[in-house]
């Protein structure tokens, strides 16, 4: 690769993250998804119903209610309410522009009782209401994603009742009509390169990153990514040249990532790989510059070295955008057998935990196809299997042994237990809320997940 091709490669992978999440809240405010409507700049918009295939959205959660809100403060600073939820586990979680972590209202961060927070725009300096705690928002533009537990259907209505009363309003000082996202001078038809560069360059103008990441940035003004107007439509040949190729490489790099980067956290022991699971536990730890509410400033939770932090978050952004920190909510995925094989819905598996995770709130495994990363339909309509999933069969000695395969198992006792996989590839995915100490000391030990040797495919 000439050099400004590597260079273009490496603003794939630095960009990659804002471009993908920003066309995401784009298409919250118009399409939304199928279990959450869409909803304009500053509104909430409330799901009714568990996430299932019709939800494409990458690594969507089928164990919580969403509430999602994409806010924009250039109008002005907004009031946020949460009701007393009286012990039910929920976290809103706030995530800039730029995907990083920045804040946590729930249970974990800061109780269930009700409480009211002001979100500030950048550069914001005026006095809170009284009661209020003040959430400082890094980009003009961010997200809120709420998850509420959820027992079932039977659950949904007490969850809506909750979701109803949480609110956001403008503040009294509020003057003006959000801007919304920047428009792009440049929209080439069927130029899938040239249109991710210049998505990369207004938005890089419109939400700047935080003061160590400025000066990064000046070294991408050779592809034109600095410039005040668009110059990709009379682009130089070897401009365009060095942007494709380095758009391909960069995507390259960042589908590598995702399925071959590890845990890149900080301080933290254990191994980025358990028994064939990719530990995602420190997946967010590239946020180094913003920590409000309920974030932990904490060396074990934060990636000092800020070139592989731009990876770890390109990668997050590719397999689990809108991810929670690992002390919110713990993430493992794997795409292996226990002997190294990709795992394939014609054949059938077991995952046998000797002891169930260690939680406060909850756990689950949930199953998605590849590369898309999306719930898939299966006949009994069951995308997830966790502590709270009812008639589970355990051991006499505790254990619980999971079944993954796409056909239901023939043994009845079995039935309950088991997860239905795509017909081809597949990806399932652990999640551990509020998980306990022993998660990340390497106390406990995920299982590996163990090919059926006898017969081999699924009858």
């Amino acid at each position: 690769m000439t050099d400004l091709q590597e260079l273009a490669a490496e603003a794939y992978v630095y960009g990659f993250p804002m471009v993908s999440n920003l066309d995401e809240v784009d298409r919250f405010t118009r399409k939304g998804m199928a279990s959450v409507a869409p909803a304009p700049f500053n509104e909430f918009s409330h799901g009714g119903k568990l996430a299932g295939p019709s939800d494409s959205f990458v690594t969507v959660n089928n164990d919580t209610l969403y509430s999602l809100a994409q806010i924009d403060l250039s109008g002005g600073p907004l009031l946020l309410t949460v009701p007393d939820t009286a012990g039910r586990y929920y976290v809103l979680q706030f995530v800039d522009a730029w995907t990083n972590n920045f804040a946590y209202v729930g249970r974990r961060a800061t109780g269930t009782g009700a409480a009211s927070f002001l979100l500030t725009p950048p550069g914001w300096d005026e006095l809170v209401p009284a009661g209020a705690t003040r959430i400082s928002v890094p980009t003009m533009v961010a997200t809120i994603v709420g998850r509420w537990a959820c027992a079932g259907p039977d659950d949904v209505a007490a969850v809506r009742e909750l979701q109803e009363d949480t609110l956001l309003e403008p503040y009294w000082t509020a003057s003006g009509e959000p801007l919304g996202l920047p428009t792009h001078a440049y929209t080439p038809d069927g130029d899938p390169e040239l249109l991710f560069f210049e998505k990369l360059r207004a938005r890089m103008a419109a939400f700047p990153p935080a003061a160590p990441e400025v000066a990064y940035q000046q070294r991408f003004a050779p592809l034109g990514l600095l410039d005040p107007q668009s110059p990709y439509g009379q682009a130089a040949p070897e401009l365009v040249e060095a942007l494709r190729a380095g758009f391909a490489a960069g995507k390259e790099r960042v589908e590598h990532a995702t399925t071959h980067g590890g845990d890149h956290g900080g301080d933290h022991a254990g191994s980025s790989e358990q028994n064939g699971w990719q530990l995602a536990y420190h997946a967010f730890d590239y946020n180094a510059d913003h920590f409000e509410v309920g974030t932990l400033k904490d060396p074990q939770w934060i990636c000092r070295d800020r070139e592989l932090a731009h990876t770890m978050r390109a990668a997050a952004a590719r397999a689990d955008l809108w991810g929670n920190h690992g002390y919110e909510a713990a993430h493992a995925m794997t795409w292996n057998d226990d002997e190294g094989e990709p795992l394939d819905g014609s054949r059938s598996y077991t995952l046998r935990f000797e002891k169930v995770p260690p939680v406060d709130a909850f756990w689950s495994v949930t199953m998605y196809d590849v590369p898309d990363y999306h719930l898939v339909e299966n006949p009994v309509d069951r995308y997830s299997i966790g502590d709270r999933t009812p008639g589970l069969a355990y051991g006499d000695d505790g254990s619980l042994t999971l079944r993954l395969q796409a056909r239901r198992p023939a043994d009845d006792k079995t039935a309950a237990n088991w997860l239905p996989t795509p017909e081809g590839p597949f990806r399932p995915v652990v999640r551990m809320y509020t998980p306990r100490a022993a998660v990340f000391d390497g106390t406990y030990q995920l299982p590996p997940v163990r090919r059926d040797r006898e017969g081999g495919a699924v009858s």
